[in-house]
């Protein structure tokens, strides 16, 4: 028996119609929408924190980033907060952190402990006139993925073995200040036998002692950068985790050691933290930016003095060294990705005057020369700013022995009452910083604006719109 079809009837024609007409537009919008990662990282207190809350607020309040191209043009039409691709990572928490900033009591939010990521969509209209008539506007789904930069301090860890390491930071631990902040750990390493049967006791006390030199000199006024590892001072989810329970050891002597030995314990422990730890963040988040912000508190140690800036340089070159820079290609799925531009920023510009910026920024430039040489030749494109994300100070004069100085004007973190404050004068050069930065500058840290962002727009800041039109404004022609 054949069954004949139904007439069709209007009602359903006009129905498919549409289902077919929503299909093509939601073709359309995913041809028109392209994906950026954008890498934001630095060690701590450099205001990662801030600086992504500070850009998520200002995109969507777009009128104080006439810096970005497609926002001066006229061509940027919203952005809004979307649900982030990759569920398996916290969401960065935007509404808690631009919170503390806009409180009646604005305070500075928690710093990153974990890596995070959030996503913005940007709708605009292209600048090519043919593809305004294609289509008249397009999106971008910008990636924001926030991580502590200790956690990239252990990138180097994958190139040495446990030996290599040890004998590393034993010769850091014979000079100032670490030698005086490791003193406890080192008589403990000094008295026990490394080639002794191993014990878990033993390995968690060696553990514990090393841990609290790190954490110790974290905090230490001389502001030490390179720390490894890096999750031992910024455990994140591994807090308590056995994984952390090693420890450098004095190498055995004649480099013969047991099986079941306390530096075999050390040794496997030390590979297992590499291979389970390390190379995992390395594969599953650093391999996949393509753009990459790297924030630097120049000031804090430029304050203490040039061996700290000598410790920042050598913690930042190490970093970097893990990059992968360059311009990608079609064969980019096979090769893996490679990030193709960078910006370093001088963060916390705020705390001295415009007129000292270009210094700032000159500052960086020669600290971070070698590479920022290596990613040009690579093919990415490397920009240096002074930056603030969220300005919390203004521009002031005042006169000392008849002479006009440039200062800033500000509340202090420790203070009540707004304070003019002559920073000193930046150096020309790193070579130019004297051993005791104290004598020379004061760059004091400031409470966040009252009522940032209350009259509508977009949180108060400094060359924020220009760092951004650099890392993305290309993708918004």
């Amino acid at each position: 028996m054949i069954k004949v079809a139904p007439p069709l009837r209007l009602k359903d024609l006009s129905g498919q119609i549409v289902r077919m007409a929503e299909d093509a537009v939601t073709l359309a919008e995913g041809v028109f929408e392209t994906t950026v990662r954008l890498g934001v990282t630095g060690l701590s207190k450099a205001g990662k924190t801030v600086f992504i809350t500070s850009l998520v607020h200002n995109l969507m309040r777009p009128e104080r980033m006439q810096g970005l191209a497609a926002v001066a043009e006229g061509r940027f039409e919203a952005a809004l907060l979307r649900p982030q691709p990759d569920p398996e990572v916290p969401r960065f928490d935007y509404e808690t952190h631009l919170a503390a900033l806009q409180s009646p009591e604005p305070r500075w939010p928690e710093s990153t402990r974990r890596t995070s990521q959030l996503r913005v969509s940007i709708r605009y209209r292209p600048a090519s006139f043919l593809r305004r008539q294609i289509r008249g506007s397009a999106t971008l789904n910008l990636d924001i993925v926030d991580y502590p930069g200790e956690w990239l301090l252990d990138l180097p860890l994958l190139q040495i073995d446990y030996g290599e390491w040890c004998r590393r930071v034993l010769a850091e631990c014979d000079q100032p200040p670490r030698q005086t902040l490791a003193a406890e750990w080192r008589r403990h390493i000094d008295s026990i036998d490394p080639v002794a049967p191993s014990d878990e006791g033993a390995a968690q006390q060696c553990a514990q002692l090393y841990t609290g030199f790190l954490r110790a000199a974290r905090a230490h006024p001389a502001g030490l950068s390179r720390l490894q590892p890096g999750r031992f001072v910024l455990p994140g989810d591994l807090e308590g985790s056995p994984a952390l329970t090693f420890s450098p050891l004095k190498p055995p002597p004649n480099g013969r050691w047991r099986r079941d030995s306390l530096w075999s314990l050390m040794e496997s422990r030390y590979d297992a933290y590499k291979e389970r730890i390390v190379r995992p963040f390395f594969r599953d988040h650093f391999t996949k930016l393509d753009r990459q912000i790297v924030l630097v508190d120049v000031l804090r140690a430029l304050n203490v003095g040039a061996d700290s800036v000598g410790d920042l340089r050598l913690a930042m070159g190490e970093l970097l060294a893990c990059f992968r820079p360059g311009r990608n290609s079609w064969l980019w799925p096979i090769l893996g990705r490679r990030i193709e531009r960078v910006v370093f920023a001088a963060t916390k510009a705020d705390h001295v005057p415009v007129s000292q910026h270009d210094r700032l920024a000159g500052l960086i430039g020669s600290l971070l020369f070698d590479p920022m040489n290596r990613a040009t030749f690579q093919g990415a494109r490397v920009e240096t700013m002074a930056l603030a994300a969220l300005r919390a100070t203004r521009d002031a004069q005042a006169k000392r022995k008849g002479v006009m100085l440039d200062c800033v004007e500000g509340i202090p973190t420790d203070g009540d009452a707004p304070k003019v404050v002559f920073p000193g004068d930046l150096p020309d050069r790193p070579g130019d910083i004297a051993a005791d930065g104290a004598a020379a500058y004061r760059f004091l840290s400031f409470r966040p604006p009252q009522e940032a962002g209350a009259d509508g727009r977009g949180l108060p800041h400094i060359r924020l719109d220009r760092a951004m039109d650099f890392l993305i404004g290309d993708l918004l022609t």
